[in-house]
Protein backbone atom coordinates (compact mmCIF):
# COMPACT_ATOMS: atom_id res chain seq x y z
CA UNK A 1 0.00 0.00 0.00
CA UNK A 2 1.17 3.61 -0.94
CA UNK A 3 0.05 7.12 -0.90
CA UNK A 4 -0.38 7.37 -4.36
CA UNK A 5 2.26 9.51 -6.52
CA UNK A 6 1.26 13.51 -7.35
CA UNK A 7 1.86 14.30 -10.75
CA UNK A 8 5.71 15.76 -10.97
CA UNK A 9 6.78 12.48 -9.28
CA UNK A 10 4.98 10.34 -11.49
CA UNK A 11 6.79 12.34 -14.26
CA UNK A 12 9.85 12.58 -12.68
CA UNK A 13 9.85 8.31 -12.08
CA UNK A 14 9.33 7.84 -16.08
CA UNK A 15 11.38 10.35 -17.10
CA UNK A 16 14.38 8.68 -14.86
CA UNK A 17 13.67 4.84 -15.82
CA UNK A 18 14.49 6.63 -19.45
CA UNK A 19 11.05 7.39 -21.05
CA UNK A 20 9.69 9.80 -23.80
CA UNK A 21 6.92 11.48 -21.84
CA UNK A 22 4.10 13.55 -23.10
CA UNK A 23 2.07 15.91 -20.44
CA UNK A 24 -1.37 15.89 -22.82
CA UNK A 25 -3.95 18.69 -21.75
CA UNK A 26 -5.29 18.82 -18.29
CA UNK A 27 -3.70 15.52 -16.95
CA UNK A 28 -2.98 16.92 -13.71
CA UNK A 29 -6.00 17.82 -12.65
CA UNK A 30 -7.81 15.34 -14.34
CA UNK A 31 -9.75 12.61 -12.61
CA UNK A 32 -12.71 11.04 -11.50
CA UNK A 33 -11.88 11.75 -7.61
CA UNK A 34 -15.47 12.92 -7.16
CA UNK A 35 -16.71 9.34 -7.84
CA UNK A 36 -15.01 7.70 -5.15
CA UNK A 37 -11.17 7.43 -3.13
CA UNK A 38 -8.21 7.33 -4.84
CA UNK A 39 -5.80 5.01 -2.85
CA UNK A 40 -4.47 3.84 -1.42
CA UNK A 41 -1.87 2.09 -4.47
CA UNK A 42 -1.87 -1.12 -4.89
CA UNK A 43 0.06 -2.08 -8.05
CA UNK A 44 0.11 -1.32 -11.73
CA UNK A 45 -3.03 -2.80 -14.73
CA UNK A 46 -1.63 -2.92 -17.94
CA UNK A 47 -4.35 -2.60 -20.50
CA UNK A 48 -4.44 -2.60 -24.38
CA UNK A 49 -7.01 0.22 -25.82
CA UNK A 50 -9.01 -1.57 -28.90
CA UNK A 51 -7.89 1.29 -31.14
CA UNK A 52 -4.90 2.43 -33.27
CA UNK A 53 -3.28 5.37 -33.94
CA UNK A 54 -1.34 7.63 -31.02
CA UNK A 55 -3.48 10.51 -31.63
CA UNK A 56 -6.71 9.00 -31.61
CA UNK A 57 -5.77 6.83 -28.81
CA UNK A 58 -4.77 9.47 -26.39
CA UNK A 59 -7.79 11.69 -27.18
CA UNK A 60 -9.73 8.79 -26.55
CA UNK A 61 -8.29 7.35 -23.36
CA UNK A 62 -8.34 11.86 -21.82
CA UNK A 63 -12.27 11.71 -23.10
CA UNK A 64 -13.62 9.17 -22.30
CA UNK A 65 -17.02 8.15 -24.42
CA UNK A 66 -20.69 8.17 -23.47
CA UNK A 67 -21.12 4.91 -21.71
CA UNK A 68 -17.81 5.40 -20.13
CA UNK A 69 -16.62 9.37 -18.97
CA UNK A 70 -12.60 10.00 -19.26
CA UNK A 71 -9.61 9.50 -17.83
CA UNK A 72 -9.96 5.52 -18.87
CA UNK A 73 -6.47 5.38 -17.59
CA UNK A 74 -3.48 7.32 -16.30
CA UNK A 75 -0.82 6.93 -19.54
CA UNK A 76 -1.48 5.69 -22.69
CA UNK A 77 1.63 3.63 -24.32
CA UNK A 78 2.47 4.30 -27.90
CA UNK A 79 3.82 2.15 -30.60
CA UNK A 80 6.65 4.03 -30.76
CA UNK A 81 7.04 3.97 -26.99
CA UNK A 82 6.21 7.46 -25.91
CA UNK A 83 4.38 7.82 -22.95
CA UNK A 84 1.07 10.08 -22.82
CA UNK A 85 -0.28 10.98 -19.57
CA UNK A 86 -3.49 11.56 -19.68
CA UNK A 87 -5.27 11.67 -16.16
CA UNK A 88 -3.91 11.65 -12.24
CA UNK A 89 -6.16 10.60 -10.05
CA UNK A 90 -9.30 8.16 -10.11
CA UNK A 91 -9.39 6.41 -13.55
CA UNK A 92 -12.23 3.78 -15.05
CA UNK A 93 -10.04 1.75 -16.39
CA UNK A 94 -9.99 -1.33 -13.74
CA UNK A 95 -13.23 -1.68 -12.99
CA UNK A 96 -14.91 -4.43 -10.25
CA UNK A 97 -12.32 -7.13 -9.99
CA UNK A 98 -11.81 -9.77 -7.93
CA UNK A 99 -10.81 -9.47 -3.93
CA UNK A 100 -8.60 -12.06 -3.90
CA UNK A 101 -6.27 -10.87 -6.94
CA UNK A 102 -5.86 -7.52 -4.84
CA UNK A 103 -5.02 -9.56 -1.62
CA UNK A 104 -2.48 -11.47 -3.64
CA UNK A 105 -1.09 -8.66 -5.45
CA UNK A 106 -0.79 -6.44 -1.87
CA UNK A 107 1.50 -9.21 -0.54
CA UNK A 108 3.19 -9.72 -3.93
CA UNK A 109 2.18 -13.69 -3.92
CA UNK A 110 1.04 -15.99 -6.40
CA UNK A 111 -2.47 -14.77 -8.24
CA UNK A 112 -5.63 -16.95 -7.58
CA UNK A 113 -7.89 -17.44 -10.81
CA UNK A 114 -10.28 -13.94 -11.52
CA UNK A 115 -13.63 -15.43 -10.65
CA UNK A 116 -15.18 -12.79 -9.00
CA UNK A 117 -15.73 -9.04 -9.40
CA UNK A 118 -16.63 -8.05 -5.79
CA UNK A 119 -13.92 -5.18 -5.59
CA UNK A 120 -13.57 -1.84 -6.99
CA UNK A 121 -9.93 -1.40 -9.04
CA UNK A 122 -10.27 2.20 -9.91
CA UNK A 123 -9.32 3.06 -6.53
CA UNK A 124 -6.56 1.28 -5.94
CA UNK A 125 -4.71 0.49 -9.73
CA UNK A 126 -2.57 2.75 -11.80
CA UNK A 127 -3.42 2.14 -15.27
CA UNK A 128 -1.76 2.02 -18.31
CA UNK A 129 -3.36 1.50 -22.08
CA UNK A 130 -1.36 0.23 -24.78
CA UNK A 131 -2.39 1.07 -28.11
CA UNK A 132 -3.08 -2.12 -30.32
CA UNK A 133 -6.03 -3.64 -31.72
CA UNK A 134 -5.43 -6.40 -28.79
CA UNK A 135 -7.29 -9.07 -32.26
CA UNK A 136 -3.88 -11.03 -31.54
CA UNK A 137 -2.69 -9.86 -35.16
CA UNK A 138 -2.07 -6.26 -34.18
CA UNK A 139 1.96 -6.15 -33.29
CA UNK A 140 3.41 -4.80 -30.39
CA UNK A 141 7.11 -3.18 -31.27
CA UNK A 142 9.89 -3.70 -28.93
CA UNK A 143 9.96 -0.20 -27.99
CA UNK A 144 6.41 -0.08 -27.09
CA UNK A 145 7.35 -3.53 -24.72
CA UNK A 146 10.30 -2.19 -23.51
CA UNK A 147 8.10 1.29 -22.55
CA UNK A 148 5.43 -1.32 -20.52
CA UNK A 149 8.40 -2.75 -18.63
CA UNK A 150 9.90 0.79 -18.02
CA UNK A 151 6.93 2.41 -17.24
CA UNK A 152 6.06 -0.53 -14.52
CA UNK A 153 9.00 -0.36 -13.19
CA UNK A 154 9.43 3.22 -12.49
CA UNK A 155 5.98 3.09 -10.23
CA UNK A 156 7.19 -0.15 -8.74
CA UNK A 157 10.92 1.62 -7.88
CA UNK A 158 8.85 5.17 -6.64
CA UNK A 159 6.85 2.98 -4.15
CA UNK A 160 9.64 0.15 -3.85
CA UNK A 161 7.06 -2.57 -5.14
CA UNK A 162 8.21 -5.76 -7.07
CA UNK A 163 7.26 -6.93 -10.31
CA UNK A 164 3.70 -9.04 -8.54
CA UNK A 165 2.81 -5.47 -8.17
CA UNK A 166 1.83 -5.44 -12.08
CA UNK A 167 -1.20 -7.48 -13.54
CA UNK A 168 -2.88 -7.49 -16.59
CA UNK A 169 -6.47 -6.63 -16.69
CA UNK A 170 -7.11 -10.24 -17.67
CA UNK A 171 -5.76 -11.19 -14.41
CA UNK A 172 -8.11 -8.95 -12.02
CA UNK A 173 -11.70 -8.87 -14.04
CA UNK A 174 -13.50 -12.20 -15.32
CA UNK A 175 -13.87 -12.32 -18.96
CA UNK A 176 -11.33 -9.48 -19.63
CA UNK A 177 -8.39 -10.62 -22.37
CA UNK A 178 -5.91 -7.70 -22.40
CA UNK A 179 -3.35 -7.33 -22.62
CA UNK A 180 -3.70 -9.71 -25.70
CA UNK A 181 -0.14 -10.62 -27.28
CA UNK A 182 2.21 -10.90 -24.61
CA UNK A 183 1.80 -13.01 -21.85
CA UNK A 184 1.81 -10.89 -18.38
CA UNK A 185 4.51 -13.23 -16.82
CA UNK A 186 7.15 -12.60 -19.04
CA UNK A 187 6.09 -8.96 -18.51
CA UNK A 188 6.53 -9.69 -14.85
CA UNK A 189 10.09 -11.14 -16.05
CA UNK A 190 11.28 -8.22 -17.64
CA UNK A 191 10.27 -5.80 -15.09
CA UNK A 192 12.02 -7.85 -12.20
CA UNK A 193 15.26 -7.56 -14.49
CA UNK A 194 15.32 -4.32 -14.44
CA UNK A 195 14.70 -3.34 -10.96
CA UNK A 196 16.97 -5.63 -10.14
CA UNK A 197 19.56 -3.84 -12.52
CA UNK A 198 19.19 -0.80 -10.21
CA UNK A 199 17.56 2.68 -11.31
CA UNK A 200 19.10 3.70 -14.85
CA UNK A 201 22.15 5.87 -15.07
CA UNK A 202 21.34 8.81 -17.46
CA UNK A 203 24.12 9.10 -19.69
CA UNK A 204 26.76 11.62 -19.01
CA UNK A 205 26.27 14.79 -21.69
CA UNK A 206 29.05 15.19 -23.55
CA UNK A 207 32.43 17.03 -22.26
CA UNK A 208 32.68 20.66 -23.54
CA UNK A 209 35.35 21.62 -25.82
CA UNK A 210 36.95 25.23 -25.44
CA UNK A 211 38.83 27.18 -28.52
CA UNK A 212 42.30 26.04 -27.66
CA UNK A 213 44.61 29.72 -27.43
CA UNK A 214 45.56 30.76 -30.91
CA UNK A 215 48.18 32.61 -30.03
CA UNK A 216 48.94 36.50 -28.76
CA UNK A 217 49.19 37.05 -32.83
CA UNK A 218 46.17 36.07 -33.88
CA UNK A 219 44.72 39.25 -31.91
CA UNK A 220 45.50 41.61 -34.49
CA UNK A 221 44.23 44.50 -36.24
CA UNK A 222 42.05 43.69 -39.68
CA UNK A 223 41.95 39.84 -37.91
CA UNK A 224 38.10 38.22 -38.78
CA UNK A 225 37.38 34.93 -37.07
CA UNK A 226 34.33 33.09 -35.34
CA UNK A 227 36.32 32.79 -32.72
CA UNK A 228 36.43 36.63 -31.74
CA UNK A 229 33.04 36.53 -31.57
CA UNK A 230 32.86 33.47 -29.39
CA UNK A 231 35.30 35.46 -27.38
CA UNK A 232 33.23 38.48 -27.59
CA UNK A 233 30.66 36.55 -26.35
CA UNK A 234 32.04 35.17 -23.58
CA UNK A 235 33.02 38.43 -22.29
CA UNK A 236 29.85 39.59 -22.31
CA UNK A 237 28.85 37.08 -20.32
CA UNK A 238 31.19 37.36 -17.44
CA UNK A 239 30.10 40.87 -17.30
CA UNK A 240 33.49 42.16 -19.28
CA UNK A 241 31.70 43.26 -22.60
CA UNK A 242 32.20 46.99 -23.75
CA UNK A 243 30.89 46.89 -26.83
CA UNK A 244 28.24 49.65 -28.00
CA UNK A 245 27.40 47.42 -31.15
CA UNK A 246 28.49 43.65 -31.43
CA UNK A 247 30.70 41.79 -30.59
CA UNK A 248 31.32 40.81 -34.23
CA UNK A 249 34.11 38.60 -35.91
CA UNK A 250 36.76 41.38 -36.37
CA UNK A 251 39.13 42.31 -33.88
CA UNK A 252 38.65 45.46 -32.89
CA UNK A 253 39.45 48.29 -29.92
CA UNK A 254 35.93 47.19 -28.38
CA UNK A 255 37.25 43.68 -28.26
CA UNK A 256 40.57 44.60 -26.63
CA UNK A 257 38.69 46.44 -24.04
CA UNK A 258 36.20 44.26 -23.17
CA UNK A 259 39.26 41.57 -22.83
CA UNK A 260 41.40 43.84 -20.69
CA UNK A 261 38.21 44.25 -18.11
CA UNK A 262 38.36 40.21 -18.33
CA UNK A 263 42.47 40.18 -17.34
CA UNK A 264 41.30 42.93 -14.63
CA UNK A 265 38.91 40.93 -13.40
CA UNK A 266 41.12 37.93 -12.92
CA UNK A 267 43.40 40.60 -10.78
CA UNK A 268 45.72 41.59 -13.46
CA UNK A 269 47.00 45.42 -13.46
CA UNK A 270 49.52 47.27 -15.70
CA UNK A 271 51.18 45.72 -18.68
CA UNK A 272 49.41 42.50 -17.60
CA UNK A 273 45.75 43.90 -18.64
CA UNK A 274 46.81 45.09 -21.88
CA UNK A 275 43.73 43.49 -23.24
CA UNK A 276 46.40 40.98 -25.32
CA UNK A 277 44.56 37.60 -24.67
CA UNK A 278 47.59 35.23 -22.96
CA UNK A 279 47.57 31.33 -22.44
CA UNK A 280 46.07 31.46 -18.79
CA UNK A 281 43.29 34.13 -18.91
CA UNK A 282 42.17 32.70 -22.54
CA UNK A 283 42.05 29.38 -20.76
CA UNK A 284 40.00 30.64 -17.66
CA UNK A 285 37.55 32.54 -19.95
CA UNK A 286 36.58 29.01 -21.94
CA UNK A 287 35.73 30.42 -25.30
CA UNK A 288 33.14 27.51 -26.68
CA UNK A 289 34.35 25.89 -30.20
CA UNK A 290 33.29 28.96 -32.52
Amino acid sequence: MATPLSASRLVAALRAEGLRVVEHRSWRTHNRNHKGPWGPMRGVMIHHTVTSGTERSVELCYNGHAGLPGPLCHGVIAKDGSVHLVGNGRANHAGLGDGDVLRAVTQESALPPDNEADTDGNRYFYGFECVNLGNGKDPWPAAQLEAVEKAAAAICRAHGWSQRSVIGHKEWQPGKIDPRGFTMESMRARIKDRLAAGKPVPPKPPAKKYEPFPGAAFFASGRRSAVITAMGRRLVAEGCGRYEVGPGPSWSEADRKSYAAWQRKLGYTGAAADGIPGKKSWDRLKVPNA
